[in-house]
């Protein structure tokens, strides 16, 4: 079995597919994400950190949800508030769960992959973020008070971006 994600589907809000092509060889950092939380003034942070590291390989991925409640939005509604309110340009997927027999299978994957030496963990609630390699492998996770621009994060992204590129 594949032990990356790119064996998962990315599909968009608006039914657009990332496929693996697109994933291949980019430092990933996947987000749940509710356009209610009280977390959600992350996103401006998400999108700066986008914006510096995106010419060198980093793509974030917002997966709004309203597993904890938080996200009355639906579809496009999701994706302008996100653009209008924190400027984001990242891909937003489609709403989905997170947790439990519904969960998308990237986060079935998240909560049984291993990195240093402990297992990741499912969302315990909005902005969980999961740092991804250039090989498709989780590097860490990070709960969803750890801030986007926390020197730990940045760190651990610029260490991932300063490897070299898998060529598959």
């Amino acid at each position: 079995m594949d032990n990356t994600i790119y064996q998962f589907p990315f599909t968009t809000i608006s039914g657009k597919n990332l496929t693996r092509e697109t994933l291949e060889g980019k430092v990933i950092m996947v987000v749940n994400t509710a356009t209610k939380c009280g977390f959600v003034p992350q996103l401006g942070a998400l999108e700066k950190l986008y914006d510096k590291y995106k010419d060198q390989g980093l793509l974030i991925i917002g997966f709004p949800s309203d597993q904890f409640s938080q996200e009355p939005l639906d579809g496009e509604n999701i994706t302008e508030f996100c653009s209008v309110n924190y400027g984001v340009s990242f891909p937003m997927m489609q709403k989905t769960a997170l947790k439990g027999e519904e969960a998308h299978p990237l986060f079935k994957f998240f909560a049984s992959a291993r990195q240093n030496g402990k297992f990741s963990s499912s969302p315990r609630w909005n902005f969980y973020k999961y740092l991804i390699g250039r090989d498709g492998k989780v590097i860490d996770y990070y709960w969803t008070y750890r801030k986007p621009d926390s020197s730990k994060i940045v760190s651990a992204i610029e260490k991932a971006l300063s490897k070299v590129p898998v060529t598959v």
